[in-house]
């Protein structure tokens, strides 16, 4: 019975920003569980190697779609239509940010950051609806799971002043689209403190070893760990949990102000 709960086998599964970063260990444990894979990104380039490099752990198919847009939203999901009559999963993970001080920090920032981060997501799930309620049972409802930030919780000591706005945004769409889409599609967000990934890349080489220490599980995230929670809230033992926001983030933002 248990090990049952928790497959995802023969599952299909779409994953924006999939070519990079949380977006591919995520792909890669859907594809280690038995999942269909499509993953998309802005680059050509970048959605060929990433294909190539998941091929080996089962089926997975990467299409060009640039998001940021509401025509590139329509047409990643079309091309998902043409070839599929149903999606079980929609991992909204594409995303971006940006950083400068207050004084300077440029209004384009927000049109940009939030657009991507809170706009398409809603945009996605809205256009890819038809087809995750086809794929929806009574005993295994069709899961969107968006790809939040503990930034999004806690404040952030940088001046990411739209990134962290849009993670705080993300969270409550999750649950206000958990409230609008059970029973048939749960809808949950996980929210990831520091993970290896081009975003966290320059943080990492000045601090990464400082961010480290101060979680209290001395690490940072791992493919598996981001893995897991993906695998974990598109399963059955999954199914009475919609509307949640999962820290996943060795304790960094459940524990602040407790360790000395």
């Amino acid at each position: 019975m248990f090990p049952e709960l928790f497959s995802v086998a023969g599952k299909t599964a779409l994953i924006t920003g999939g070519t990079s970063g949380i977006g591919l260990m995520i792909a890669e444990g859907y594809l280690r569980a038995g999942v269909r894979v499509y993953i998309s990104s802005r680059k050509t380039d970048a959605c060929r190697t990433a294909q190539e490099t998941l091929s080996q752990f089962g089926e997975v198919h990467a299409i060009p779609a640039d998001v940021s847009t509401e025509d590139g939203c329509r047409g990643l999901i079309d091309e998902i239509t043409a070839r599929e009559d149903r999606l079980h999963i929609l991992v909204n993970n594409a995303g971006a940010t940006w950083g400068a001080p207050f004084e300077t920090f440029p209004g384009a920032a927000f049109d940009k950051v939030l657009t991507l981060n809170v706009k398409s997501p809603f945009i996605l799930t809205q256009l890819a609806h038809s087809l995750l309620t086809a794929a929806a049972t009574e005993d295994d409802p069709a899961r969107v799971i968006n790809i939040g930030s503990i930034d999004g919780i806690i404040v952030p000591r940088l001046g990411t002043f739209s990134y962290s706005a849009s993670k705080a945004a993300l969270h409550q769409l999750t649950r206000h689209l958990a409230h609008q889409l059970a029973p048939d599609i749960l809808v949950n967000a996980i929210a990831p403190g520091p993970f290896p990934s081009k975003m966290m890349a320059a943080t990492l080489e000045a601090v990464g070893d400082r961010l480290a220490a101060s979680t209290p599980v001395q690490r940072i995230g791992r493919t598996e760990d981001a893995a897991a929670a993906a695998v974990y809230l598109a399963s059955r033992a999954a199914n009475f949990v919609t509307g949640a926001v999962i820290p996943l983030d060795g304790g960094l933002s459940t524990t602040v102000g407790l360790q000395t």
